[in-house]
């Protein structure tokens, strides 16, 4: 099909979902929307942690919620579930970490406030006995840029030290220039230390190009933490992963003679080569540990043409929070409001637009409430590892992940932004809105790769990740991003992200409209989601889609 057949057939059913949306003044429910929020992020499901009271008491109140509206179980096998078998480990001895200079000078650094470490071996108990440390810079192997942290060096058996992010370089052409690409991820950096037979690996936090502050570190990796259940029991991990904060950086660079600041600089160059540190560590974790089933919650509303009915668009959020973790201020109850009950509400009322316009529906949509974001992204793994409908008859998948509760924006962001045609699309329904297009302001965050579209994209989904705006109408210019960052440095991973009656809805709400309008558009026509040629999820698309034929 021709791009300008697309841009006729898009342009249709914007128009038509325009007039849907004039003629029920959107059909969404801003007391709808409160009432959501304000019972998923109550005291009583203690915020929201897999395998616990409160995931009982969100799932069935997310299943009685949909049934509803209108909505079918989105499992075949009835259900408005999908079980999801997770490993929940805590860390039960406070580790700390031992360094040893060869000339038998020693230094702790302490737990939690300079170190946080825990394994993903699924065992009650691992450690790294005197393991030689080396610096292996920003821990990238990455062909494609010719760029390999590791090479000429052995670190078997060994624990790494390593930089957080993408290497800062001035060629845009490099890592995404700007934009932080999945190498800058800590999740990446753990997977490749293992995979060149590391022992340990040790990330230095960094506020600014962390995203977020020690405080979140900390605060997630406290409390009970979960990880899919592996046939092999996670062997094929670091028997430690860690982090430690900047200043203790310093203080162990100063350790081996070393200036932090200059092995950092240097570590951003093409002629940079991982090296010893002279210093040998030690740490052990304990966990208590055990299995349990955790679950997505999944709805469907069916299409009505006979053939496209079979395929699908996805919306996703995660019902997940934090649970009960350290205490701040006498409280220790992790409510998660904005993130992502906020999520879940608006997921919710764009599964009951979809209900009330069934009959106008070709393709089908299916809404999947996941758990284990927090830990990882692990519902929305667990579901592209077993899909309930084969992901090469899913045409998109579009990702809800925390909402505006300052009032109405003249844009929206999308994070990811040229990732796929869904942004043009976006574009073109916002514009009949009076709204633009605002791309990432902080693409060096890598906000892209933390969210639970980020799955199905890796598996070859064409996925849409829009956050709300952040120039508000009526408000000073920066009074948004003034929110965002109070946001992060005061609530984000924190008892103090609790509902507030204060929050205005109103941004939310128009937000959840547009991106019905970008599902009502895929669902009520036969067009198909495409990834931009400079995407690094196309390939994969495309192996997937000649393979099924």
């Amino acid at each position: 099909m021709k791009t300008s057949d697309l841009a006729l057939i898009a342009a249709a059913a914007i128009a038509a979902a325009l007039s849907i949306a004039t003629a029920a003044n959107t059909g969404m429910s801003e007391a709808r929307m409160r009432e959501h929020i304000r019972y998923l992020a109550s005291d009583e499901l203690g915020g929201r942690a897999p395998g616990s009271r409160g995931e009982d008491l969100a799932v069935t109140y997310l299943t009685e919620q949909l049934k509803a509206v209108g909505c079918a179980p989105g499992n075949p096998d009835g259900s408005f579930t999908q079980t999801v078998p997770l490993y929940g480990f805590t860390v039960t001895n406070a580790p700390t970490l031992t360094v040893n200079r060869m000339d038998g000078g020693s230094r702790e650094f302490a737990s939690g406030s300079e170190f946080v470490g825990w394994t993903m071996r699924q065992t009650t108990s691992s450690a790294v006995e005197d393991a030689e440390l080396v610096f292996v810079g920003y821990g990238v192997d990455a062909p494609e840029y010719n760029w390999n942290d590791y090479r000429d060096t052995e670190v078997a058996g060994k624990i790494v030290v390593i930089l957080v992010n993408d290497p800062p370089l001035e060629d845009a052409s490099m890592f995404g220039g700007r934009a932080m690409t999945y190498y800058g991820r800590w999740t990446y950096k753990y997977e490749a230390a293992a995979e060149k037979g590391a022992l340990g690996a040790i990330i230095v936090h960094n506020t600014q190009d962390a995203g977020y502050p020690w405080a979140v570190v900390e605060n997630s990796w406290s409390g009970e933490q979960f990880d899919v259940v592996r046939a092999d029991e996670g062997a094929g991990r670091c028997a430690l992963e860690s982090w430690i904060t900047e200043d203790a950086a310093r203080e162990l660079f100063a350790m081996a003679d070393r200036d932090f600041d200059a092995e950092k600089a240097a570590a951003a160059t093409a002629t940079f080569r991982a090296y010893p540190l002279g210093l040998r560590a030690s740490a052990r974790i304990e966990n208590a540990a055990h299995t349990i089933e955790s679950r997505n919650a999944v709805a469907r509303v069916e299409g009505s043409d006979p053939v496209l009915r079979n395929e699908i668009v996805v919306f996703t959020a995660h019902w997940d929070h934090l649970g009960i973790g350290k205490p701040a201020d006498g409280d220790s109850i992790y409510n998660g409001a904005l993130d992502n009950a906020t999520g879940v509400s608006g997921v919710m009322e764009i599964a009951a637009r979809f209900a009330e316009e069934k009959k106008s529906l070709k393709r089908s949509a299916l809404f999947v409430f996941t758990t284990g974001e927090e830990s990882g992204l692990l519902g929305a793994t667990h579901y592209v590892e077993n899909p309930l409908y084969p992901l090469t008859h899913t045409v998109a998948v579009i990702n809800v992940d925390g909402l505006n509760v300052w009032g109405r924006t003249s844009d929206m962001v999308v994070v990811g932004y040229g990732q796929s045609d869904l942004d043009q699309l976006l574009r073109d329904v916002i514009a009949a809105m009076d709204r633009t297009i605002a791309p990432d302001s902080e693409p060096e965050k890598g906000y892209y790769y933390r969210s639970d579209h980020f799955p199905f994209a890796r598996a070859g989904v064409p996925a849409l990740y829009a956050d709300s705006g952040v120039e508000f109408r009526e408000r000073p210019q920066g009074w948004g991003m003034e929110r965002r960052r109070e946001y992060v440095a005061q609530r984000y991973h924190k008892p103090q992200d609790e509902y507030s009656e204060a929050w205005d809805l109103s941004g939310a709400l128009e937000d959840m409209e547009a991106l019905f309008q970008v599902g009502y558009a895929l669902a009520s026509t036969d067009r198909v989601a495409q990834w931009s040629e400079k995407s690094e999820f196309r390939r994969v698309r495309e192996d997937m889609m000649r393979g099924s034929k």
